[in-house]
């Protein structure tokens, strides 16, 4: 059996990790209200812009613009986004896991692809992978400017016209309910026109021109999916980290409890032992 003093030891040590993962739990939940909130706020709007955009694609239908295009998926990037930080259960794990299996189906399909890794947890795994990388971010996914994101979606869009992809992927985790986020992989590249059976009674009246509306809109639209990805995928991490954090408080609670019955059932144990010890010398005594 442990000592008394090893078993205090060892319940003062899961007493300062239980306060650690009390205030984690503390700081999660505080971020990820102010993601949710972004979340709900904007949700409407990112969910109505592909809608919208093939819509607007279909009328546009006679544009000769590359967008529009249609071209075999021989080649095509693929981003993996994923959070920077661990100690949020199986956030990461499974999303790995399920773009791994993405991964395959596409190289099943003879589609040669490139990755863009977003988030430390995806550049740590496919670090030793033999797959091509176009660009990793690796830290401070949650802490990316507005021109950071516009950047990065002026470089894929630029790989798209000079032919370098011929599609682009997203993989994310979206935030759906504090219990699972939902496995998210979008095409955001090349956009399909909006199949409509019935035609228009009426040309639209373009201002400016089509071909330069459409060609200014989309990577208008890209950078905000971006940021849609970005922001859902923040929500679900940070809400995944407050399950895990209040899991692992009552796992602390559970087994300091624990330790506590054994520490008494060995000083009960002592206490008994020395009442016996006195009981026999007082008969001995007596004896004598």
């Amino acid at each position: 059996m442990p000592a008394l003093l090893d078993l205090r030891r060892r319940i003062r040590s899961i007493r300062s990790t239980q306060q650690v993962t009390k205030a984690m739990k503390t700081v999660a939940t505080a971020r990820f209200k102010k993601f949710h909130r972004l979340v709900m706020e904007n949700r409407p709007i990112w969910h109505e812009e592909p809608p919208v955009l093939n819509q607007l694609i279909f009328w546009a239908a006679s544009v000769d613009s590359i967008y529009t295009e249609k071209r075999p998926e021989k080649r095509c990037l693929i981003g993996i986004l994923t959070s920077d930080k661990g100690l949020c259960g199986a956030f990461n794990s499974n999303l790995l896991e399920r773009a791994q299996i993405f991964l395959d189906e596409k190289a099943r399909q003879g589609i040669k692809f490139q990755l863009l890794l977003l988030g430390k947890k995806a550049v740590n795994y496919f670090k030793r992978k033999p797959y091509p990388v176009f660009r990793t971010i690796g830290e401070k996914i949650d802490r990316l400017t507005e021109e950071e994101i516009r950047q990065l979606a002026k470089e894929i869009i630029n790989a798209y016209l000079i032919f370098q992809i011929d599609s682009f992927y997203l993989v994310y985790n979206e935030f759906r309910s504090i219990l699972a986020p939902t496995f998210s992989a979008v095409r955001l590249l090349p956009l399909e026109p909006y199949q409509k059976k019935e035609t228009l009674s009426f040309e639209p009246d373009w201002e400016p021109e089509a071909l330069c509306l459409v060609e200014r809109i989309i990577p208008v639209y890209l950078e905000r999916q971006l940021k849609h990805a970005i922001l859902e995928s923040q929500a679900a991490e940070q809400a995944a980290r407050m399950m895990a954090m209040e899991n692992a408080t009552k796992n602390a609670e559970e087994l300091i409890s624990d330790l506590i019955l054994i520490m008494n059932k060995i000083r009960q144990a002592s206490i008994t032992k020395e009442l016996l010890e006195i009981m026999t010398a007082v008969e001995a005594l007596k004896k004598s």
